[in-house]
C-alpha cells in the first residue's frame, strides 16, 4: 500500500511529537476557572425553520472574553422524559450548518446542538484584541501575545461551555450526551471530551489541532496548517523560536488534551490523509486512555469517507441509550 505518512504499526505506537508546557494542565484549569465565572446569559430564539416533529432554535450564550456565541438548537417536539444530546462541531473556516442535516437525529429523539465557531463561518462573534499576528488563521491567533489569549484555547473553552449549557436543559439526560465532527470538528470533538469529562462519546474524524510540530516536519504546513508556515515567514525567518513557539502551540494541541478524556471514543483516520497526517492524529488517539475504538481507511485522505455516517449515527443510537446502573 502507498504511504504518506508511518506504517500502521509505527503509528500505532507513535505518541507525538511537540512539546507539551511544562505548566499545561495548570494552564487549563485556569481556563476553565475563567470559563465557569461567565454568566452565559442563554437566549433561545425560535427560528423561522420548523418541522412537525422537532422545535428549531436560535441559541446564544455568552462565551469568555464577552463573546457572545451562537448555535443551532433542535429538540424533539413530543419529548417523553428527557432526552439523549448530540453535539456536532464544524471543519475549519465554516459553520454550523443547515437545519435539514440534524433532522435525523431530532426525528430519533435526539436534542442536537452544532456550534458556530467564532470568528470563521457563522454567526459567532470574535472579540479579538490580541497582539500580533490575525491574518490567516486562528492556529497563529494569540501566538504572539500572553498564552491565555491563544484564540484556539476560547473556541476548545467554547465546546465545553456549549456541552454545559446543553446538560442543563431540563429537556436534555446530562448522562446521555455525545460529540462528533469532521476536521477541525474533529479535533473540537477532543477536546470538548476532555474539558467536559461527563460527556459520554465521543465520535472525531480526522482530527485537525494535533501534533503541531510533526506537521512541520512533514513539510505539511500547507492547506489547513499553512498559517504556520507564513507565521515563521513573517515572525522568526531564522527560526531562532521554533522551540518557543511549537511549545506555545502545545497549549492548543488536542494530543495533549486526549488524556483527560472519559467519554467511549470513536475515531475515524484516513491512511492516506495529506491535510490531517494520521501520524498527528495517531498522537492524539495512542493517549486516550478511556474505552476506544479505531475505524481506519488504508486508501482515503480528508474526504468523505464512505459509511461513516451512517455508522456514527447507528453508534450513537447504541451508545446513548439510557445507561445501566450509571454511565
Amino acid at each position: 500500500m502507498p504511504l504518506v505518512d508511518m506504517p500502521l504499526e509505527r503509528l500505532k505506537a507513535y505518541t507525538g511529537r511537540n512539546p507539551r508546557p511544562e505548566d499545561f494542565d495548570a494552564y487549563w484549569e485556569r481556563a476553565l476557572a475563567e470559563m465557569r465565572a461567565v454568566k452565559p446569559k442563554v437566549e433561545l430564539k425560535p427560528a423561522e425553520f420548523q418541522t412537525a416533529f422537532a422545535e428549531c432554535f436560535d441559541l446564544w450564550f455568552t462565551g469568555v472574553r464577552g463573546a457572545r456565541i451562537h448555535a443551532r438548537y433542535l429538540r424533539p417536539r413530543h419529548r417523553r422524559g428527557r432526552c439523549p444530546a448530540v453535539l456536532q462541531f464544524h471543519g475549519y473556516s465554516g459553520n454550523c450548518g443547515h437545519w435539514t442535516d440534524k433532522l435525523g437525529y431530532a426525528a430519533a429523539g435526539f436534542c442536537v446542538a452544532a456550534l458556530d465557531c467564532r470568528g470563521q463561518g457563522g454567526l459567532s462573534e470574535d472579540t479579538g484584541g490580541v497582539r500580533g499576528n490575525t491574518l490567516r488563521g486562528h492556529i497563529i491567533r494569540g501566538l504572539d501575545d500572553a498564552p491565555d489569549n491563544l484564540l484556539f484555547r476560547h473556541i476548545f473553552l467554547d465546546t465545553a461551555q456549549l456541552a454545559r449549557i446543553v446538560m442543563g436543559l431540563p429537556e436534555v439526560d446530562a448522562a446521555r450526551v455525545g460529540a462528533m465532527g469532521g476536521s477541525q470538528g474533529g479535533g473540537l470533538t477532543l477536546a470538548c471530551a476532555a474539558l467536559e469529562p461527563r460527556l459520554r462519546i465521543a465520535a472525531p474524524v480526522f482530527p485537525f489541532l494535533c501534533d503541531y510540530q510533526r506537521v512541520w516536519e512533514m513539510d505539511l504546513a500547507k492547506d489547513a496548517y499553512e498559517e504556520l508556515r507564513l507565521f515563521f515567514r513573517a515572525f522568526d525567518p531564522l527560526h531562532r523560536r521554533e522551540t518557543e513557539i511549537f511549545t506555545r502551540l502545545g497549549y492548543i494541541d488536542a494530543q495533549h488534551l486526549a488524556p483527560r478524556i472519559r467519554a467511549k471514543v470513536m475515531m475515524t483516520v484516513g491512511l492516506m490523509d495529506t491535510i490531517c497526517p494520521p501520524s498527528t492524529q495517531f498522537a492524539a488517539y495512542n493517549k486516550i486512555t478511556a474505552p476506544k475504538e479505531l475505524v481506519i481507511y488504508p486508501d482515503f485522505g480528508h474526504e468523505m469517507l464512505p459509511e461513516i455516517p451512517d455508522r456514527q449515527y447507528l453508534w450513537m443510537m447504541e451508545m446513548l441509550k439510557p445507561a445501566r446502573g450509571g454511565r
